[in-house]
């Protein structure tokens, strides 16, 4: 691994508790040199590896555990990961609003539920490996100089910047992993956490 990968997959907490620490990293030169979109590569394969981790964890006999009545279930949440980041990832490359234009109105637990029940885990996180593989491929190909772009809807009174949209679909899975993780340390008493320490 190299220190852009360990940057990549530490950061932001990790790093930003070292500085706050005053830990110096050699690695500030080789990280600068990474352009954004390269940066955004790496940083969302080592996410993805964490969270498949994680979501590989739910125990098949408790996919629909949820903690409350109304909220999302375990194997909903998993859906709901792959579903927003296709979304979110179709309104920072192509302007497509389509996903949160069905998803608000409704509500999200009546939006999965469009699609039917959860068959299995193991379906869900092959539509997580899938909407991966495709983000991957479109950012990678998304021209770095329209990463500046805006992408606007009034109704919703939402203005963000191309890049910002892109890089918050990894801190979206990174908020549904933990919630998993801290769901399945409830159920199961273990741990369950993409991190060694």
């Amino acid at each position: 691994m190299t220190s852009v990968d360990r940057f990549a997959y530490l950061w932001p907490s990790t790093f930003n508790c070292g500085l706050l620490l005053g830990v110096e990293y050699s690695l500030m030169a080789e990280v600068t040199s990474v352009d954004l979109k390269e940066f955004f590569l790496k940083q969302k394969q080592a996410v993805h590896r964490g969270t498949l981790d994680v979501f590989g964890k739910i125990p098949s006999d408790r996919l629909d555990w949820r903690p409350a009545e109304g909220m999302l279930s375990l194997s909903e949440i998993v859906r709901h990961t792959w579903m927003s980041e296709e979304g979110l990832r179709r309104v920072a490359l192509d302007g497509d609003w389509s996903y949160f234009e069905g998803r608000v109105p409704m509500g999200l637990p009546r939006f999965l539920a469009t699609r039917g029940p959860v068959e299995s885990l193991a379906k869900e996180i092959s539509q997580v490996e899938r909407v991966h593989q495709e983000t991957l491929l479109r950012v990678r190909d998304f021209p770095l100089e329209r990463w500046e772009e805006e992408r606007n809807h009034e109704p919703f009174h939402i203005h963000r910047r191309v890049s910002v949209m892109i890089f918050g679909i990894t801190e979206h899975q990174i908020h549904h992993r933990a919630q998993v993780g801290a769901y399945l340390h409830i159920l199961t008493g273990g741990r369950a956490s993409p991190y060694v320490l």
